[in-house]
């Protein structure tokens, strides 16, 4: 007699692949549209589940996993930020909670310098131009932007993704400073030619460009705050595709309006999709629907992932990919 299958409830709709996978291996229940769960549909998804596969528009605190009821044993997440799941409640329950790091970092890093390209070059002025049928011809004075080459990139955050920015910014002829926890190895760090800052607000006082890499966590909420964005150069641009809440969002939008900041590029923000209005009406600020990972191949990976861990857990073994209390 077969064994009785895991109920895995997944709370968005994920690439054809990874569901049709899921439903092989699981007794998986998709989703028929992609709206986010109410709190209520997730709490009930929750109670039937042995695995809930979750997103980041899922907000699972502890009000919602003391509800849960005894069935559910492992949290699956698709993604590799956990910061909308408390997990020192999940552990407190006996529910184990995964994610899928690393599969993000290339996608996220190829974004990261396509904002600066396009915050720095004026691409989106130039294409807003061109769409509206505006442009006359070339004139040497027209659309001056800046070049990278040569400017100084400081990196906060310097784990996955922010080695694989400074890379490729590297590439670009770029100088890499960073601020992190802890100093890199002598080996990670020389390959790079990466300057290392204890101090934060020294290093974000001397850089032409300043990227955020770092996750949110308490100690990381408004890193970025008003005094220290008032520390960076008039000429300078911020860059952010990790998490919208390590910067003070109000104190940028009036720097950026006040003509103190030479620009910004933001594919993540504060309140989540509720953008301020004020910051859609400044032409030297780059906007994007938090594109950093949306690849094809990373949403696959990051489903194989999800996979690996699940099956791992029914095999009665611990998730490759768990997560424990404080480890991001």
């Amino acid at each position: 007699m077969p064994l009785k299958r895991l109920s895995v409830v997944v709370t968005r709709r994920l690439p054809d692949p990874v569901e049709t996978r899921l439903k092989e291996l699981f007794d998986a229940e998709l989703r028929d549209d992609d709206r986010p769960m109410s709190r209520e549909e997730l709490l009930a998804a929750m109670a039937r589940a042995d695995v809930l596969v979750p997103t980041l528009t899922d907000h699972i605190d502890a009000g919602l996993l003391a509800g849960a009821g005894e069935r559910l044993k492992l949290i699956a997440n698709y993604g590799a930020g956990i910061d909308h799941i408390d997990v020192q409640s999940a552990r407190q329950r006996g529910i184990l909670v995964s994610n899928t790091p690393g599969v993000v970092t290339e996608d996220t890093a190829d974004m990261t310098i396509a904002l600066m390209l396009a915050v720095t070059r004026r691409i989106p002025e130039g294409l807003s131009v061109m769409q509206a049928g505006g442009w006359s011809g070339w004139s040497p004075m027209a659309h001056l932007g800046g070049r990278i080459g040569g400017k100084r990139l400081g990196i906060l955050g310097m784990g996955r993704i922010g080695q694989a920015v400074a890379r490729r910014a590297q590439a670009f002829g770029m100088q890499i400073h960073y601020h992190n926890r802890k100093r890199l190895r002598a080996e990670v760090e020389e390959p790079l030619e990466a300057t290392y800052w204890e101090s934060l607000d020294q290093m974000v006082a001397r850089m032409d460009v300043i990227s955020i890499n770092c996750p949110h966590t308490p100690s990381t909420f408004h890193l970025m705050n008003a005094r220290r964005l008032k520390l960076m150069k008039p000429s300078a641009v911020i860059v952010n595709t990790s998490r919208g809440e390590v910067i003070d969002e109000n104190a940028l939008t009036r720097m950026l309006r006040a003509g103190e900041l030479g620009g910004a590029g933001l594919d993540v923000f504060e309140r989540g999709a509720e953008v301020n209005p004020r910051l859609r009406e400044l032409p030297n600020v780059v906007l994007l629907p938090h594109m950093g990972s949306a690849t094809l191949e990373g949403r696959v990976e990051m489903g194989e992932k999800v996979i690996l861990n699940i099956k791992t857990f029914a095999d009665g073994h611990r998730p490759p990919d768990q997560v424990l209390p404080g480890m991001l």
